[in-house]
């Protein structure tokens, strides 16, 4: 590890730094006629969205607001021009016939009838995921893979919680070795990290954990990935920047080698707005342009968050921001 990007000293950016090269490329947020013209010219095959060594990726929670089926995301995927995903659990076990959950008001608010049509359910959910062949999570798999996608990461949100079977989250695991996965995702949780670390190091599978805004540059000098080595960081550098005022540079040069992925967004600084790539205070393109030097290969997966403009969509506002990551990595 080299000395000068340790965080015992963590400096606080200024507005130069944090805009750093995103400046340079900044004007590509305001040309959508420009952006989208590559973009158009390379969904017509399979879609290629690796840039100078760097692959460029997206989550479902992108298509917000759209039909979420897993056949539906695939195909704002490609016409995206993406070739990577990180896929949220739910459309991939809609996907292979998962039993419905019932529907009950909030806890608390629900009669009777209703929570034992809930446990009920639940029960269903629990003992198909112990019995399901993988055979529908493989058929999943060749048709993102024969469409140009790779499903590079599934997103299991609860895995490891408490109340969770030993069981369950053997399913997952397998679920995502089904998928061709490296690796699930799920929020920051010590005592999560307790439980799966063994589990993970077993499956090979790593488990990596997403932060929000709560994360500051001592979050990980705890004991938190010290429970398993295949425990690592999903890391969102828009939320990053937006709670603690500080560049994500330094955490992705300490920890690069316990990262399972990025999250790009651009968020302003002070806990401020989702802006459109290259409008915010978060160094998306210094970051990118960082990777591409150190040759990392962990995906950048672009989570669209900002406001779609009424005049447009989640496709083509993903599209944009797939076009300026070409931008800054060339």
């Amino acid at each position: 590890m080299r000395d000068h990007v340790q965080m015992k000293k963590p400096q606080i950016m200024s507005r130069r730094e944090l805009l750093g090269g995103a400046a340079a490329v900044a004007a590509l947020a305001m040309a959508p006629g420009a952006m989208l013209k590559g973009v158009a010219g390379q969904t017509a095959g399979k879609p290629d969205s690796k840039f100078g060594g760097v692959q460029i990726g997206t989550i479902t929670y992108s298509y917000r607001g759209l039909p979420g089926t897993a056949e539906d995301i695939l195909k704002y995927v490609v016409q995206s021009g993406i070739s990577s995903i990180e896929l949220m659990g739910e459309p991939v076990e809609q996907f292979a016939g998962v039993p419905a959950l019932a529907r009950g008001g909030r806890r608390g608010e629900m009669s009777e009838e209703q929570r034992k049509a809930v446990e009920k359910s639940r029960e269903e959910q629990l003992q198909w995921r112990l019995s399901v062949s993988m055979e529908k999570y493989q058929a999943l798999r060749k048709l993102y893979n024969d469409a140009g996608v790779e499903i590079h990461i599934v997103k299991f949100g609860n895995i490891g919680d408490a109340g969770m079977t030993d069981g369950e989250i053997d399913y997952y695991f397998k679920v995502a070795k089904a998928l061709g996965a490296r690796g699930i995702t799920r929020e920051l949780s010590e005592d999560a990290a307790k439980r799966l670390g063994p589990i993970a190091d077993k499956h090979e599978i790593m488990i990596g954990f997403h932060n929000h805004t709560q994360m500051t540059p001592q979050t990980y000098e705890g004991p938190i990935l010290s429970y398993g080595k295949y425990l690592g960081i999903n890391f969102d550098i828009g939320h990053y920047v937006a709670g603690t005022n500080r560049s994500p540079i330094p955490i992705i040069e300490k920890y690069h080698d316990r990262i399972l992925s990025l999250h790009l967004k651009d968020r302003k600084v002070n806990n401020g707005a989702n802006m459109p790539f290259g409008q915010g205070d978060t160094p998306v393109a210094l970051v990118l342009q960082l990777l591409k030097r150190e040759k990392w290969t962990f995906p950048a997966d672009i989570e669209l968050e900002y406001p779609v403009p009424q005049d447009s969509d989640p496709v083509a506002e993903t599209a944009k921001c797939v076009q300026f990551c070409k931008q800054a990595l060339a």
